[in-house]
């Protein structure tokens, strides 16, 4: 939009904001509640303990997921949540198995390593071979066949930002295998790293071979790069026995405040309860599962009975697979249309920021008019320093319905050390401060309330 446009819309949005009290008004009561009861609250933390703890990791198709959406159910259905239902999802089933990686030559010396999501196997005797080091997909180009050919492939690219550097982790494999590489290794995706290796969820493309492909730490990929360019060459054997089994049951979980008024519309939120098959997948997604989860319940347990239904939903398979949030549309059915928000929290429970919006066709004046409640809802958050509210969020379990129409808006963190423990075995408990994590359940708790109670949706 440009500025001119912007700014004509805006006398009409100030109008209409004079008509009616303003959101900040009618709810600083409701919300003060909710934030006291959050900034007291134990449950929440007490759930992060057991999912994390007693639970552990949960990659699609183990038997940690399974547990976790059985107790997240019963957990529901024993706090008195509405509707509590685990509709199936089928999701895939990639298993790690046993790995390593050795630097054979210039000197024997063990690599850090991670298989990457949706890897096939080497070998049983593994794959050895000398390594083409490049940092971006036009050097790898400009190597060309002759030099790709029969070497495993080290995509040594420094942190750009997450958006940019993933690339390298999703489709470096099928780049180096399309000029006869053996096997490709990235650069964890990370700015900071204690020798500790990122995994992640890599692809294939059908017509080209399918090569084995890890994850190296920061400082093993330097090595190794520091190496080549001296002059020295380094040959590498990796093993890895991951392989992908056929697809396994598992569900998304549900509960509800069922709506005082107008319980056919519905406001959901919520993260995504699987995680990589190391650490604890606390930062990712646990915080954001407990966060919703318990913001809801606070709500309940406060007398807090919204106009609309607000749901809580456990999306699985988000890591590998998105199938969590494409069941969740294909369950929904036509009570698509009823949505009035969809809320997702995927970022990690570092200290609040605020939210983003977005709504998919929507007109400029929609669009300007609904930013303009959910900025009328935030000043409710400043106290807590959550009250930033901008265009363009979302999240990727929500996003088959916001192709529907449906407002997206996605939970915002300051970030400022996430992507350190990303996809490690160093997302554990201990990386989340308990008061951070209280500060994020209340600002999930008094935006989901509003948007279900506020008088009119939050789009119209």
């Amino acid at each position: 939009m440009n500025r001119r446009h912007f700014l004509s819309l805006a006398p009409a949005a100030a109008s209409f904001a004079q008509t009616r009290p303003s959101l900040t008004e009618t709810y600083r009561d409701a919300a003060s509640r909710l934030i006291g009861a959050a900034l007291t609250d134990e449950g929440g933390w007490t759930k992060m303990q057991y999912l994390c703890d007693r639970i552990g990791h949960r990659l699609a198709g183990s038997k940690g997921l399974e547990r976790a959406v059985e107790w997240s159910a019963a957990e529901m259905k024993r706090e008195g949540l509405a509707n509590v239902v685990t509709p199936l999802v089928k999701v895939p089933h990639w298993v790690r198995g046993a790995e390593s990686l050795m630097m054979m030559a210039p000197l024997e010396s063990p690599v850090a390593m991670l298989g990457l999501g949706g890897s096939v196997a080497t070998p049983p005797e593994g794959i050895t071979a000398e390594v083409l080091c490049v940092s971006s997909y036009e050097e790898l180009e400009a190597a060309g066949e002759a030099k790709v050919r029969g070497r495993i492939v080290l995509y040594d690219v420094p942190w750009q930002g997450y958006g940019r550097t993933v690339a390298y982790r999703s489709g470096g494999a099928v780049r180096a295998a399309k000029l006869g590489a053996v096997a490709a290794l990235v650069r964890s995706v990370t700015p900071v790293s204690l020798r500790s290796p990122h995994t992640g969820m890599m692809s294939y493309a059908e017509g080209t071979p399918k090569i084995p492909a890890a994850a190296v730490s920061v400082e093993d990929s330097l090595r190794i790069h520091r190496l080549i360019d001296s002059g020295v060459a380094v040959r590498l054997r990796l093993r890895m026995e991951a392989k992908t089994l056929p697809d396994a049951d598992s569900a998304n979980v549900i509960g509800e405040i069922v709506g005082r008024e107008k319980p056919e519309e519905i406001v959901v939120m919520g993260g995504h309860s699987d995680s990589w098959d190391v650490g604890q997948g606390a930062q990712d997604d646990a915080s954001g599962c407990v966060a919703a989860w318990q913001g809801i319940l606070l709500a309940k347990q406060l007398g807090l009975r919204p106009r609309r239904t607000l749901r809580v939903c456990l999306w699985v398979n988000e890591e590998n697979g998105l199938r969590g949030g494409a069941a969740y549309r294909e369950w929904a059915g036509a009570t698509v249309r009823n949505h009035v928000a969809a809320v997702e929290m995927d970022g990690g429970a570092e200290r609040p920021a605020g939210f983003g919006l977005s709504i998919q066709g929507a007109a400029p004046e929609v669009m300007a008019r609904a930013l303009g409640r959910m900025k009328e809802i935030g000043v409710l958050l400043r106290g807590i320093g959550a009250g930033e509210m901008t265009a363009g969020g979302g999240g990727a379990d929500i996003g088959p319905i916001m192709r529907d129409g449906v407002p997206g808006i996605g939970h915002r963190s300051v970030g400022q050390r996430y992507f350190e423990w990303h996809h490690t075995d160093a997302d554990t408990l201990d990386k989340i401060d308990k008061q951070d994590f209280r500060l994020n359940t209340a600002a999930m708790a008094v935006l989901g309330f509003v948007l279900a109670d506020m008088p009119e949706r939050l789009a119209d």
